[in-house]
């Protein structure tokens, strides 16, 4: 019998728990505050994070974490990318011998560049074939209100990706497997930094021929990008790759996209952090990173070191807008 811990209890990681328990999996959410948890369990809900879904009642919630790994099967990582190394660091040895770990979280991890399998690996003490990741058009709102969408299972043992789909499908939630895991996890974090060059020319009042602009050529830096450190190409013409680039760059529910609005609109980054409520969007902390690994790489991503340089305050995204339209003329 499977059972699953969930780490994490914000909008995604109480959503993926409605998923699994939809499912008809066996599985405990952890919320980092006592209350948070009384209320899930109790009352079925999360009022901070989702405030309109009523949870399963066969869902339940704990604040001790040591209690939530006890016996389970798989793990799952629903920390943002930024915050992983440290919670790992201090539940690496509660982490069940053998189970499957799944990573939720999109980015690359400053400092280090390493994608999160590769910090779950390191700071989790996990071998690689047991990770998986999660990635796809996968907004949390939706999800949670049970509106159809797909996503991505990738593991380098695709036994373990297939048990994993069949424990999270629903009638609303459809996973597919995959054994690039690289692909997969360079697509979630890339995109998010794409969705902010749209959001900074939503903001600029550009329309849609401008966006469809920078996601194509977003999909084409994210390619090579890919290619480069040992992925598949095609994977990024997927569910990892398009799928999760188009809703991320495109709908209002992105955090991403709202926060390059506001650099758009010329705010700057705590100015645009304190407009959407005290939330930094990831790719404003990944997009250093993957510049980064980019360079190193020798792979040319003129969207990504222009984000990079508007997120640093060094240039503005009106100026940068102009240098990409300018860029030389050379074939597609």
């Amino acid at each position: 019998m499977s059972r699953y811990a969930v780490l994490g209890a914000g909008s995604w990681g109480t959503t993926f728990a409605k998923v699994l328990a939809d499912a008809g999996t066996d599985v405990v959410l952890w919320a980092r505050r006592p209350e948070v948890a009384d209320a899930i369990t109790t009352d079925h809900v999360n009022a901070e994070y989702l405030p309109d879904v009523k949870l399963p009642t066969s869902l339940r919630a704990t604040h001790d974490a040591g209690a939530a790994l006890d016996g389970v099967t798989t793990v799952v990582l629903a920390i943002p990318a930024q915050k992983l190394r440290e919670h790992l660091e201090d539940w690496a040895g509660s982490l069940p011998r053998g189970a499957t770990v799944v990573s939720l979280a999109k980015g690359v991890e400053m400092g280090t560049l390493k994608r999160m399998s590769e910090v779950v690996a390191d700071a989790g003490r996990v071998d690689p074939e047991r990770i998986a990741v999660l990635s796809g058009p996968n907004l949390a709102g939706e999800i949670a209100a049970e509106q159809p969408t797909a996503t991505v299972v990738a593991c380098t043992d695709h036994d373990r990706a297939v048990a994993v789909q069949h424990e999270c499908s629903t009638r609303y939630f459809k996973p597919y497997t995959n054994v690039d895991v690289i692909g997969c996890e360079l697509g979630g974090a890339c995109k998010n930094v794409i969705a902010l060059a749209c959001g900074m020319a939503s903001g600029q009042g550009y329309g849609d021929n401008t966006t469809a602009s920078l996601i194509t050529r977003g999909l084409a830096e994210i390619s090579r990008l890919t290619v480069a450190l040992g992925g598949q190409a095609i994977t990024l013409a997927g569910l990892a790759g398009m799928g999760d680039l188009v809703a991320t760059c495109s709908s209002p529910l992105s955090r991403n996209r709202r926060f390059g609005e506001s650099l758009g609109r010329g705010l700057s980054v705590a100015e645009a952090e304190e407009a959407n409520h005290g939330q930094v969007a990831e790719g404003v902390k990944s997009c250093e990173a993957i510049g980064e690994l980019a360079r190193r790489a020798g792979v040319d991503t003129p969207i990504v070191d222009a984000v990079r340089r508007v997120c640093a305050g060094s240039v503005s995204a009106r100026d940068v807008g102009d240098e990409l339209i300018n860029r030389e003329r050379k074939p597609e």
